[in-house]
Formats: C-alpha cells, structure tokens, sequence
C-alpha cells in the first residue's frame, strides 16, 4: 500500500495504469497455464480413446464367439502340407502317371478358416502386447508363445482381463458374480467375399447391358427417323411431278 500514490490526479492514473499492467500479466499467464494443461490433458484423452478403441476390437476378435470350438488352431498351410505328406505316405495317392496327390484343403473349408482365425487371433495379440496392462501382456505373451510352439490356445482368461479393464475405464458397473457368462472364444469370420464381388460384377454386366440396350434404341430410332424424312421427301417430289404433267 505504500507504492499507491492518491494524493494527486497523476499518481492516481499511474497507480491504476501499474495495477492494470499487474493484472494483465497475471490474467496473461493463467490463460498460459491453463492452455497448456488443456493441450495435455486433450492429448491424454486422445490416447486413452485409441487404446480403448485398440482394446475393444481385440476384444471383439478374441471373445466374440460363445458355441463351436474357442480353441485357436495355430497350424499354417505349410503345417497342412507336412500333415498332408504324413498321410499319404501311410496312403499313398498317385495319379495315372506316378505323381504323388497331397490332399491339401481347398480354400473356404475348415482349414481356411482356421487358418483366417489364426491371423485375426495373432492381429489382435500384438495389440494387447503393445496397449495392454501388465497383467493381459503377461496372457497375450503366453498364448503368442504357445501359438509360436504349435500348441492350440484359448483366449477365455485374456478375455475376462480386457472386459474387467474396458468396463473400468468407462466407468461401468461391475458385472455381478450371479451372471454365468459362458466361456469365450475367437470371433468366426465371415463368408468370402467371393458372392459379394460376383453379384458387384452381375450388376456391372446388367447396367453395361442397358447401356447397350439403349444405344441400339437410339440408333434405331434415328435410322427410322430418317427413313421417315427420306420417304417424306420422295412422296413430296413425285406429288409436285405430277401436279406439273396436269398443268
């Protein structure tokens, strides 16, 4: 209080003119602070959307099935063939010139399948090992080793790992202990995309058809409108012929 001079008009204005300086700075400063910790706070959450987002796809491929087999098959094609090969040296299949028939499975049977499985389950393994929590890298490096082994896996315990984490970040209720949910297996994929890219060529051949269609209609209707003008014109010469004979 003793810097503030209220003896005079000007000490008056210079101690409002210093207090205002004073108070623009501070107000500057706190406008500094506070961008910068919403710039960290805006790119926190950020992050924890896209690993949340990670997480609940990896969820989804490996819990996303309740019936059938929830194993994980790890064998690669190359595993088929090596299987393939054992079994026909105890049967052997040759045909009419000698050569030996490896029954490999055709794809779109079990065997693709499982193999398509094997490469969703592996995608959505490296996620968890890379955004995961302690204890679900611990499951996903476990079941990546056994699958590296050509052990069969199952993913049920690395499930109810990424349900309890997800719910708790999102701030869910608990799922109470008197609901028995089933164990949890690999999401089965889809059909091929083989019917769908048929029927997107089906309909490129229809609409290519009616582009056809209507050019020959076109072209139609133009030879008939100018077989009409050419009969027009010859019908018009010969009635002016013969009204030129009469007079």
């Amino acid at each position: 209080m003793r810097g503030l001079d209220f003896s005079s008009w000007q000490g008056l204005l210079s101690t409002l003119l210093g207090l205002a300086i004073i108070t623009l700075i501070g107000v500057g400063i706190r406008l500094l602070v506070m961008q910068a910790v919403q710039q960290k706070r805006e790119a926190a959450n950020r992050q924890i959307n896209e690993r949340l987002k990670t997480l609940i796809a990896a969820y989804k491929t490996l819990g996303g099935s309740f019936t059938g087999d929830l194993s994980v098959d790890p064998s690669h094609l190359r595993d088929l063939r090596r299987r393939a090969a054992e079994l026909a040296q105890e049967q052997p299949l040759t045909t009419d010139e000698g050569a030996l028939i490896l029954p490999v499975p055709a794809p779109g049977d079990t065997g693709d399948r499982a193999r398509r499985i094997r490469d969703a389950v592996e995608g959505a393994l490296s996620d968890v090992i890379l955004l995961g929590t302690e204890d679900q890298v611990r499951l996903a490096a476990r079941a990546a080793t056994d699958m590296v082994e050509g052990r069969p896996i199952h993913t049920a315990e690395l499930v109810v790992s990424l349900r309890d984490f997800i719910r708790q970040v999102l701030d869910l209720d608990t799922i109470p202990a008197s609901v028995a949910i089933p164990r949890q297996g690999p999401a089965r994929p889809a059909g091929g995309g083989g019917g769908g890219g048929n029927k997107g060529a089906a309909k490129d051949g229809e609409r290519g058809a009616a582009a056809k269609g209507g050019g020959g209609a076109g072209g139609a209707g133009g030879m008939g409108a100018g077989m009409g003008m050419g009969a027009g014109l010859g019908y018009g010469a010969g009635r002016g012929a013969d009204d030129d004979g009469r007079g």
